[in-house]
């Protein structure tokens, strides 16, 4: 199934939701219920809000064939946000900072999109202030990602209502993510607690830092990309009553993410990092009917030079 977008030669291909699966890597415990967002077009869960905010920039005629798209962005939002403005005729500037894998940089650029880099010691904070500059100088659409409410909207909307779909019951006791943009968290707990589901929302906070010279300078863990610590304007306490944080080495996390490639789930480093703190939501609930559901955001193939796959070198 497409979308076609009026005026322009290019369109939106449509894809089935991802599934949702029961994952069990202790068999003396429930399975985490895991949303296979690597599934994707681009790999990844950051589909959903380049299309929603996109498409709905297309509408309201805030975007048209050829116009500039620039985010800031250390991977998996630019990557989707580059296969989105390749298929709606739009060119997209990545502005990263320096030090990210080279796959993620290859990828967008397949896809014909452009990549400049601000210096690594500024973090993604940098690139942030690059794209504001460049959005207040001329004609450009900016996303914004780390402030824009309708990042968590696509997953209330989607995500959120596939899961009601997809669990048994449609109950969810427990939602748990990683936070970077907050959008996911945010919009899947209240996506979740609109239908009736009384649910628990899990902040999934990777620890233990690290100073290897491998290091991306765009998380608080250098170990796992994406998750970001004080950025978003999305992720606020307010929207998530009850809030709770399981705090997760990342070490662990790295070494789950590499047990569940081992099954068959090609995934990065925050899906190792969400199912260890599902994990122990539900092991602290000691509860056998207790379902607890998370996402796999992105798959292993922009990590190939990572830490993540050094043990398979």
């Amino acid at each position: 199934m497409s979308v076609e977008l009026p005026g322009c030669h290019r369109y939106l291909n449509r894809i089935a939701p991802p599934p949702l699966v029961p994952v069990q890597l202790d068999p003396a415990r429930p399975p985490v219920w895991c949303k296979l967002e690597f599934l994707n077009p681009s790999g990844s869960t950051k589909d959903r809000i380049a299309r929603f905010i996109l498409e709905k920039a297309w509408r309201q005629g805030r975007v048209r064939c050829g116009d500039r798209v620039a985010e800031a962005s250390s991977g998996s939002t630019s990557i989707a946000l580059a296969l989105a403005c390749a298929q709606m005729g739009l060119k997209f500037l990545a502005v990263m900072p320096e030090g990210v894998s080279n796959e993620r940089v290859l990828i967008i650029r397949a896809y014909g999109g452009d990549v400049a880099f601000t210096p690594a010691a500024l973090g993604i904070r940098g690139a942030i202030a690059e794209v504001e500059r460049m959005g207040a100088e001329g004609r450009v659409f900016l996303p914004r990602q780390f402030a824009n409410m309708d990042n968590a909207e696509a997953h209330r909307l989607g995500t959120a209502r596939e899961v009601l779909d997809q669990i048994p019951g449609g109950r969810v006791d427990a939602v748990v993510s990683g936070v970077g943009t907050g959008g996911t968290l945010v919009g899947l707990f209240e996506g979740l607690r609109e239908n009736g589901c009384r649910v628990v929302p899990v902040l999934a906070r990777p620890i233990n830092l690290t100073t290897a010279p491998e290091a991306e300078c765009c998380s608080f863990s250098a170990r796992i990309p994406g998750v970001a610590d004080a950025i978003s304007e999305i992720f606020q306490a307010e929207r998530l009553p009850g809030l709770v944080t399981v705090e997760v080495r990342d070490v662990d996390a790295l070494a789950t993410t590499r047990e569940l490639i081992r099954l068959g789930f090609p995934v990065g480093p925050s899906s190792g990092l969400n199912y260890c703190a599902a994990a122990e939501v539900l092991r602290k609930r000691n509860d056998p009917g207790t379902q607890v559901v998370t996402v796999f955001p992105d798959r292993m193939e922009r990590y190939f030079t990572t830490e993540l796959f050094k043990p398979f070198v």
